[in-house]
Order: structure tokens, then C-alpha cells, then sequence
């Protein structure tokens, strides 16, 4: 990845990013505000879209109402949709327009297991509900569905060319639903990818993630009496367990920068009955993909010797894999300028107290309430998670961005991400992406020049690489949250 300068004068940007003619700035200028217009209109709409998807939490591949919802409302807006599509129930992609360019658009929706709480600054989980979205995919969906509207209506209208398209991607969350869609060539007539994601924080994403796979190591064993006749048992939770503890050995010899996480989802039934099943589902990630099979295979190596040493047999099953993410700087310098114009998220005093209060149970933060507001300089930061966005860089120019639909300091796959995203501050921030996305595509649209640099910048950083995806030729693991 090329070096950016922190700080980034947007008048500079302007010169060396759009190099457009005054009228076409104010051409582009009018089609952002009609832009913005539009999808500050749909503002109830939206809401009530992104919060019944909040409260169905749907678990990866089970989206069945989430993904017909967004179906719906692209449907009625004037969206020709496919279903059903890369062999995934709940994917779809809606397209509107005709020719070139073609912008994509990334729409998420699927909830997490275990973060079931309710719109509240305290800890509160629902009574008969399991699953939340501790990570704001539906807030991902419905703000991906207002730009998509958005800018069907200027095509529509004749004041820009080409065509739009949302792509419905199930099961981000471990299932790689992104990973199939690339794979059946569905990105293959698109010019750029757009696409964000909930944050506590505004800021244009501009460092790589994590490549990563997935898989689970099933052993077999023989049942038999703990107690009466152990002897004539194989333990499959033994094997499991030398498993975990080989892999536990591995750690201190591998590259600083990986990570390798795991649960034992099946050890058992009863203590006095040894375990003729067992199960660990295994991540492994680090930022490049090389290391990440060299990794999971040092993995199966370790599955297999513990298989050997307890008599039993195993069989493993990759889940799921994705790339690191490519970063294209000609597209993400446009885009922080566009979220400079578009600004970050202002609080009511109710919203003050309520992030005050949700502040109080976060450990380690240190923001301000009010930073919601505030939109971060373009800068290298961390990144340790993975995403099946990655896989979708290797197929076209991508960009995206994060905006504060959580009150800052909080972080993803918490309650307190629940809690905020099922308020008015997770709409908020949600618009702010939407209308971000928005301005981002009309300069495509509308400026060939951003369109090539951005282009050229890909076909360079991703050099001679033929793209193989990390999962292989498996089909969509549908079942994976069973």
C-alpha cells in the first residue's frame, strides 16, 4: 500500500482528484444537493426499513425478511432485482439504468448470535431473542438502499448516464456471501464498488484487512461408560482438546501479526458418557494470504496428529475465506472529500445522555460524546478484523467508508453497538454514509478522468495476481450458524 499524507487539504483534492471544468463542478454540486435532498425525503422510510431489519436479527444465510424488505422497497422504487443469486437464498442483486459506467453498490443485513439487547443506555437483552446487530448491517443494507435510490432517480431523470447496482450480500459475518458473488462473475461489469460500514467514527477506510479462513474440524470417536468401561472408549473431545492445545504450541512460532481464535461448538453430552463427536470451528488471519494458508494448514497438520494420538478420526470442512482488502487512494481521496462536505452526526441533549450513559459501561475509551461530528483526516489506522469486502477489491476498484452510528468508543459486536444502532443516532449515521456514497458516485458518473486514474491505480496494485478464492470451490455454507 502507497503512503498517504495524514492531512489532506480537500482544495488540493479538488485539483488533483476531480480536475473537472467550474460549470462541471457546479453541475456536480447541484447533483448533490438534489442527491441529498432525496435521500433526506426517504428519512422515515429508511428508518422504519433499517429498524425492522434491527429487530428481526437475522443470522447469516437466514435473512429471509431482511433481504425480501430491501427486495420490496428497491422493487417499488423502479429496481429490476434478481434473486436467489451465487447459489445464496437471501443474496440478490437490483439493478437500475443501462450502459456505462456501472456502480456497484454493497448492501449487508445479517445479525450476530448472543447480542440480543434492547434500545437501551443499560445492559437489557430482549426475553426470547438471541441474536442483535452488534455490527449495524442493517443499518449497512438500508443506508446502501437510499444511495442506490437516490441515484436511480438522477439516472432516471437524465442528468447522468449508466447503471446502478445494489448488491444484496448475505452472511458477512463468517459466511463470505461476498466470496460467492465474485466467484459467479457477478462483479464482472462493474466499474467501481462502493460500500460502508457503522463505526463510532467518520472517517474513509484506507487500510487493509485482514485475509482470512475458516473451518470446522469434526472428530470421531467411541462411545462408551466413563466410569464403567473406559477403556473401550475414544474420546473425540480428547482428540479435540490436543487439538486446541498443539495449535496453543504453534502460536509462539508464527508471524506477530496473526490471529488464530477458535470454540469448541460440540464437546459432549454427559460427563459419564465419553464423546463419540466433537467439534472446533477454527478462524486464521494475518494480512497476507500466502500466510494464511500456510497457517490453516499447520492447523489441519495439528487436527490430524491429534486424530493419531487419540485413536479417533476427524474430517474438516473450510467455511469460509476472504482477501485482505485492496485500497484504491484515487478513490478514497475523492470520497473524504465528499464526507467532508456531507459532515459527521450532531446530537440532541436526550442523545447526549444517552451516550453518556452508554459510556459509562465501555472500558478504555476516551472520546468525547460530541466527536460524533467531527470527520477523521485521511490516515493509516489498525485494522485486525476481515471482511468479505477483500474479495470484492480483487475484481474491481473499491472504496468505502465508516460513519458514527455508535456512540464513540464503542465497539462492533457489543451490546452497546445494539443499543445505539436501534436509535435515532444509528439513522443519523447511517444517512451521513448514504449521502456520502451518493456524492462519491455522481463524481464517477459524471468525471471519466476519476474513473480511469482509479482504474489504472487498481490494474497496477493488484499487478499480474489471478484472484482464487480462500473458501476453494465449496458451495455457500448455508447451515454454518447451525
Amino acid at each position: 500500500m502507497k503512503s498517504i499524507v495524514l492531512f489532506i487539504f480537500f482544495g488540493l483534492i479538488s485539483q488533483t482528484i476531480l480536475s473537472q471544468s467550474p460549470d462541471n463542478l457546479k453541475k456536480n454540486d447541484a447533483l448533490k444537493v438534489e442527491a441529498a435532498a432525496t435521500i433526506t425525503s426517504g428519512y422515515v422510510t429508511y428508518k422504519k426499513v433499517a429498524l425492522d431489519i434491527w429487530d428481526y436479527a437475522e443470522l447469516g444465510f437466514k435473512e429471509d425478511k431482511s433481504s425480501k424488505m430491501l427486495q420490496n422497497t428497491l422493487l417499488e422504487n423502479g429496481f429490476e432485482v434478481q434473486a436467489n443469486v451465487a447459489g445464496m437464498p437471501t443474496a440478490f442483486v437490483a439493478s437500475y439504468g443501462s450502459g456505462k459506467p456501472v456502480i456497484g453498490i454493497l448492501a449487508e443485513y445479517d445479525a450476530l448470535p448472543g447480542l440480543s439487547q434492547d434500545k437501551s443506555p443499560i445492559r437489557t437483552p430482549l426475553n426470547g431473542k438471541e441474536n442483535g446487530h452488534g455490527c449495524g448491517h442493517h443499518l449497512f443494507g438500508t443506508g446502501s438502499l437510499a444511495t442506490g435510490i437516490a441515484i436511480k432517480k438522477l439516472l432516471e431523470s437524465g442528468k447522468i448516464k449508466g447503471t446502478v447496482k445494489v448488491f444484496g450480500s448475505p452472511a458477512e459475518e463468517g459466511g463470505g456471501g461476498k466470496v460467492y458473488m465474485v466467484r459467479e462473475g457477478l462483479f464482472d461489469d462493474v466499474d467501481v464498488a462502493l460500500h460502508w460500514h457503522p463505526s463510532a467514527k467518520n472517517l474513509v477506510i484506507n487500510t487493509s484487512a485482514l485475509a482470512y479462513r475458516s473451518g470446522k474440524f469434526r472428530f470421531y470417536g467411541v462411545s462408551s461408560h466413563a466410569a464403567a468401561a473406559p477403556e473401550k472408549g475414544k474420546s473425540s473431545l480428547d482428540a479435540a482438546e490436543a487439538m486446541n492445545y498443539m495449535v496453543n504450541m504453534i502460536r509462539e512460532h508464527i508471524p506477530q501479526e496473526s490471529r488464530i481464535h477458535y470454540v469448541i461448538t460440540d464437546g459432549g453430552k454427559a460427563p459419564n458418557v465419553v464423546p463419540d463427536f466433537a467439534e472446533v470451528f477454527y478462524y486464521v488471519r494475518h494480512p497476507k494470504r500466502a500466510i494464511v494458508e500456510d497457517l490453516f494448514e499447520r492447523v489441519v497438520n495439528a487436527a490430524e496428529g491429534a486424530a493419531l494420538g487419540t485413536g479417533t478420526t476427524m474430517k474438516y470442512e473450510v467455511i469460509d475465506g476472504t482477501h485482505d482488502l485492496l485500497i484504491n487512494e484515487t478513490l478514497a481521496l475523492n470520497m473524504q472529500e465528499n464526507l467532508g462536505k456531507v459532515g459527521g452526526v450532531t446530537y440532541t441533549p436526550e442523545e447526549m445522555i444517552f451516550g453518556e450513559k452508554i459510556q459509562t459501561s465501555l472500558m478504555g475509551q476516551n472520546a468525547s460524546v460530541a466527536s460524533a461530528i467531527e470527520v477523521q483526516p485521511l490516515q493509516i489506522e489498525k485494522n485486525l478484523g476481515s471482511t468479505d469486502v477483500g474479495d470484492v477489491s480483487y475484481a474491481v476498484p473499491t472504496v468505502g467508508m465508516e460513519s458514527a452510528t455508535w456512540v464513540p468508543g464503542t465497539s462492533s459486536h457489543s451490546w452497546q453497538a445494539v443499543a445505539a444502532g436501534g436509535t435515532e443516532i444509528g439513522i443519523k449515521g447511517m444517512m451521513v454514509a448514504a449521502k456520502t456514497m451518493a456524492f462519491t458516485a455522481i463524481d464517477l458518473y459524471t468525471n471519466p478522468s476519476l474513473l480511469k486514474k482509479a482504474k489504472e491505480e487498481f490494474e497496477a496494485d493488484k499487478g499480474d495476481y489471478e484472484y482464487r478464492p480462500l473458501l476453494g470451490d465449496r458451495k455457500p455454507a448455508l447451515n454454518y450458524r447451525d
